[in-house]
């Protein structure tokens, strides 16, 4: 299926004044994420130890299924087939996901934390340079509410058990070190889709803005994450 060129500025019509291939690989990387991010919650519910937290956890799965909903239709409304789209990114996805299999339930609550707030800030940004409707729909399903019910429960369970502080930290450190690792290939695959990541406004014409846009966007990333660590009561 073809879409906006490849020559043509990421987010923005290729010839045919059809969605840039950008943007598919975007939607189709967001859409499999939910996905994913459903099936995982699901299992981390049956694991719960209680049954009000069987119960939140259950609702933050249905949330995010009604979020993949969202845009696999949208990935229709653009002419694009939903599994073509997704296709590319089960394979990085799918390692990130096979390297950090949690061992206990409360890995499990720092990498839905940590990991996937993560991953939601990283393509939060990408969206960021594409189309208004595109950066809409991202801030949306990439929405985090809710999930202050994960920080609590790891931060009552550090605060009974000090010495889980350490464990938990050097969980979240991997965690965040497979996901670069994984992005990485994301990137080098899908050339359309990494260069959203440069072509956001306030650049010149030469493109000078490159370098300052990563060093941003990575900063920013650094922020985000050191705030979950502190809200689940975790190092740096």
């Amino acid at each position: 299926m073809m879409y906006g060129s490849a020559d043509s500025a990421p987010g923005s019509p290729g010839p045919s004044a059809g969605p840039s291939t950008a943007v598919i690989d975007l939607l189709g990387l967001l859409a499999y994420a939910e996905l994913v991010a459903f099936f995982r919650l699901s299992d981390d519910a049956e694991l719960a130890p209680t049954l009000g937290a069987k119960g939140e956890l259950a609702g933050l799965a249905a949330t995010e299924y009604t979020h993949y909903a969202r845009v696999r239709d949208r990935l229709v409304e653009l002419g694009a087939d939903p599994e073509e789209a997704m296709t590319p990114f089960t394979g990085p996805l799918d390692a990130w996901h096979d390297r950090t299999k949690p061992e206990t339930w409360l890995e499990s609550l720092v990498k839905a934390y940590v990991g996937d707030g993560l991953a939601g800030d990283f393509y939060r940004e990408i969206a960021e340079s594409a189309d208004e409707d595109t950066r809409a729909l991202a801030r949306t399903v990439l929405s985090e509410s809710g999930r202050e019910f994960i920080a609590a429960q790891v931060r009552d369970a550090v605060e009974n058990d000090p010495p889980l502080a350490g464990r938990l930290s050097l969980w979240a450190r991997r965690l965040v070190g497979e996901a670069l690792s994984q992005a990485q290939i994301v990137a080098t695959s899908r050339v359309e889709l990494a260069a959203l990541l440069v072509s956001g406004e306030g650049e010149d014409e030469a493109g000078s803005g490159d370098l300052a846009s990563v060093s941003r966007m990575f900063a920013k990333l650094t922020d985000a994450h050191n705030a979950r660590l502190e809200a689940m009561g975790l190092n740096g």
